[in-house]
């Protein structure tokens, strides 16, 4: 799985050259639902192609949507689904994204990258990660209450790691940085000889344990943000925890045999460890929530969250899961403009949006079915370095969809 970060999110808001291309699908994981998958990702770049050449020169176009018509023609990939994907691309980004939740199929083509979706996902609160180790290998996972999926390790020299790397008795692991080569792989540049008595086994055990740790760490843990809950035998799991530096790991564990376990009995298994961290993270922000407003230092109206969080002031953000409010929300003004849930399914799938020179408008958003005032308040948040907290209707504090804590 393609997994997504915080870090990716920024990068896309960040400025792009225009045009900037976000294609987003629901897709299947078993056959013969799947085989739809690419058909209907050919469809959206059929239209995204013929809406480009009415307002670009086809030579400006055709380089812009290789890559896009090269993931069309992989078969392996097309295989290997979840439960939705993003495609977001310019002419010098092109990034794919696994997700774990279906989303609208929509194309969208402005001048800057359609992001809400992955708003929605990356913040969500019951996303977490599971490390399962045994003495000779490291899988990552990455889930929800409902999905459990691998991630790639692609910082490793394979995907299945062994001791065997550490071949060496009396090798230690220098401390270089992240303790790791130029790809996140132990190397010859990373290990070092020392003198002294070994522990055999022990020792190669340890080796093989703090560099899973660190790549777990820096690659992944950091980046995501998420929980990271072990799964592994009792003295591995002693074994691991004793070399560990990261704060991510929960003190909650599955004591077991990974190698035991099917992908849903993992999921299963993991999810009733992980869930009550989830609920007393939960109770801690509504309790935040419920201090701050106590305080004049939260809110609960919409209109005046919006106004906090054009000036930087909302510090958390609780919005409520699969709450929508029709409407757009002026980046420059901070004006709420209302709007309307569209009968049209069809008008979901977005559109180029053109001035009377032909060229896209500056600030066009093709996506003029359904547009959301907490998804735009949500950006906001983020843009302003604040914390949003996607919520279940059932754990919100308010019933306005939205529940604010203010910096000051």
């Amino acid at each position: 799985m393609r997994q997504l970060s915080s870090n990716d999110l920024s990068a896309l808001l960040a400025d792009h050259e225009s045009p900037c291309i976000s294609l987003y699908l629901p897709t299947h994981r078993a056959h013969p639902e799947n085989q739809q998958d690419p058909i209907r990702y050919r469809n959206l770049l059929r239209e995204v192609e013929s809406s480009l050449q009415k307002a670009y020169p086809t030579r400006e176009v055709r380089p812009l949507l290789e890559q896009f018509q090269a993931l069309a023609d992989d078969k392996e990939f097309w295989n290997q689904r979840t439960d939705g994907l993003a495609v977001l691309g310019t002419a010098g980004t092109f990034r794919v994204f696994d997700l774990q939740r279906p989303v609208p199929e929509r194309a969208v083509v402005a001048d800057s990258f359609h992001v809400k979706p992955l708003i929605r996902i990356l913040q969500s609160a019951d996303r977490y990660q599971v490390l399962c180790l045994t003495r000779h290998e490291a899988k990552l996972y990455e889930g929800n209450r409902d999905s459990l999926d691998p991630v790639d390790l692609s910082e490793l020299p394979s995907t299945t790691v062994t001791p065997a790397l550490f071949t060496e008795r009396n090798q230690t692991v220098a401390s270089h940085g992240t303790g790791l080569g130029p790809a996140g792989a132990a190397g010859p540049t990373d290990l070092h000889t020392h003198g002294g008595k070994s522990d055999g086994v022990d020792i190669r055990r340890d080796h093989f344990f703090r560099v899973i740790d660190q790549i777990v760490l820096e690659h992944h843990s950091r980046p995501s943000g998420l929980p990271l809950l072990l799964v592994a035998l009792a003295d591995h799991q002693v074994g691991f925890r004793a070399v560990s530096d990261n704060p991510a790991l929960l003190a909650a564990d599955l004591a077991i045999n990974p190698d035991a376990l099917t992908l849903d009995q993992l999921r299963a298994k993991a999810w009733g460890a992980v869930e009550p961290s989830y609920q007393q993270r939960l109770a801690g922000l509504v309790e935040n929530y419920g201090l701050g407003a106590s305080r004049q230092l939260g809110s609960d109206d919409l209109a005046e969250v919006v106004r906090a969080a054009m000036t930087g002031r909302v510090g958390t953000l609780l919005v409520q899961a699969d709450r929508v409010i029709p409407g757009r929300l002026d980046a420059a003004t901070g004006r709420i403009e209302p709007g309307e849930l569209s009968d049209d399914p069809g008008t979901a799938r977005g559109h180029l949006v053109h001035d009377a020179t032909g060229r896209m408008k500056p600030g066009a958003l093709s996506d003029p079915g359904v547009d959301d005032v907490l998804d735009d308040l949500a950006e906001a948040v983020l843009r302003m370095k604040g914390e949003v907290v996607v919520v279940p209707a059932e754990r919100m504090p308010t019933d306005t969809g939205v529940a604010a804590t203010f910096r000051y």
